[in-house]
């Protein structure tokens, strides 16, 4: 994986650039659409690449681990031929998935024993074996194990979840190495700074993580309940000491109004289920702002969910036929829905790079925020 940085912000340090991957360049800055147990609910393979032009996904190692199994998905080809998508992948260690479970898990200075939210079944997640799954997926950019903490989390043990954050990287990427070199594999390991809402202790992350010397780098724990101020703060001070040659990724964010400030830190990459998810509750982005499509005042309405949008959902249905297919529970709903607003983001990310590359990021980022304030 090679990452080519195209241009720069001379005002915020937006950046715009080109991931080089064995399964297509990436340009970012980019939003990856979350398929976590290898599909983005309700949207076909066919239209995530013609439709939308995604040029990366993200797919979830704890899912897909549990179902259908990762030795299953090696031997049907990977990830790549077993959901047939023939673009870059990203999958998380399933980490945070792990740390979500609560009572059904205990952690050790080895790794994670959890019980499946499936059956109840134990397993042990490891520095080594998050890597191995991961190699059995076949992912273009995987993740290592990491321990993500909610908000608000205490002083001492952000401190201890961050060193182990950092010895697992370690851990991970010296068998990430070794498995590379026998599988002459072409993909590649981001660690993941922690640190939770303390900036000593994301300072000292990086500080340890940079002797990796990985192709890139994702900044974790973030959008796990903590105010958003304190999530940009967190970016703010982890993106200049990360490398300028190398990617920068987000985990986990954001709302639509949230993507420029991220951008404008420096981020290359983010995903987050919340345009998919909020698709599926009736919850519509658009240029003049959300829609709650099941309000009665869309009930004759002739128009396009948004005039301003060139997607399938938008040239083609009625505000008033949508609003009926979610009243009716029909499932094509979710569908339309999801295309609209993934083809909103993925648009706004285009925008954004646009901006970068012409030199005008710092007045596209103005207006964004003169809107939100109107």
């Amino acid at each position: 994986m090679r990452f080519e940085l195209q241009a720069e912000c001379p005002d915020t340090g937006a950046r715009a650039g080109r991931i080089h991957t064995a399964h297509g360049i990436v340009e970012t800055p980019v939003f990856m659409p979350v398929g976590t147990q290898a599909s983005v609910k309700g949207v076909m393979q066919r239209d995530l690449a013609e439709e939308l032009d995604a040029q990366i996904i993200l797919a979830n190692t704890y899912h897909l681990f549990l179902r259908p199994g990762h030795e299953l998905i090696r031997k049907l080809g990977g990830l790549h031929k077993f959901m047939s998508w023939p673009r870059a992948i990203l999958t998380d260690s399933g980490g945070f998935q792990v740390f979500s479970l609560s009572g059904l898990r205990k952690i050790s200075e080895d790794g994670v024993m959890f019980r499946s939210h499936l059956d109840g079944d134990p397993h042990l997640f490891t520095p080594e074996s998050t890597v191995d799954v991961q190699f059995a997926l076949g992912s273009d950019i995987m993740m290592p194990l990491d321990e993500c903490l909610e908000f608000p989390a205490q002083y001492q043990v952000a401190t201890s979840a961050m060193r182990r954050t950092v010895k697992w990287a370690h851990s991970a990427f010296r068998h990430f190495e070794n498995r590379r070199e026998e599988t002459d594999s072409a993909s590649a390991l981001f660690p993941i700074v922690q640190g939770s809402v303390f900036g000593d202790l994301r300072r000292e992350c990086v500080e340890r993580l940079l002797e990796l010397n990985a192709p890139g780098y994702a900044i974790g724990g973030l959008s796990v309940g903590e105010p958003r101020h304190l999530s940009l703060k967190m970016t703010e001070v982890t993106t200049p000491l990360l490398p300028r040659d190398r990617p920068r990724y987000v985990m986990g964010v954001g709302m639509p109004e949230e993507l420029p400030e991220y951008v404008a830190r420096g981020v290359d990459m983010m995903d987050c289920v919340l345009p998919s998810r909020n698709a599926r509750n009736g919850c519509l982005f658009t240029s003049a702002g959300r829609v709650v499509i099941k309000q009665a005042r869309y009930k004759d309405d002739a128009g396009p969910l948004d005039a301003n949008c060139a997607c399938l959902t938008c040239r083609t249905y009625s505000r008033a036929y949508l609003r009926h297919l979610f009243q009716a529970g029909e499932m094509l709903f979710s569908t339309l829905a999801t295309i609209h607003n993934l083809k909103y983001y993925l648009d706004m990310m285009r925008q954004m790079r646009q901006a970068i590359l012409l030199g005008r990021f710092r007045a596209y980022l103005d207006s964004v925020r003169n809107l939100a304030v109107e």
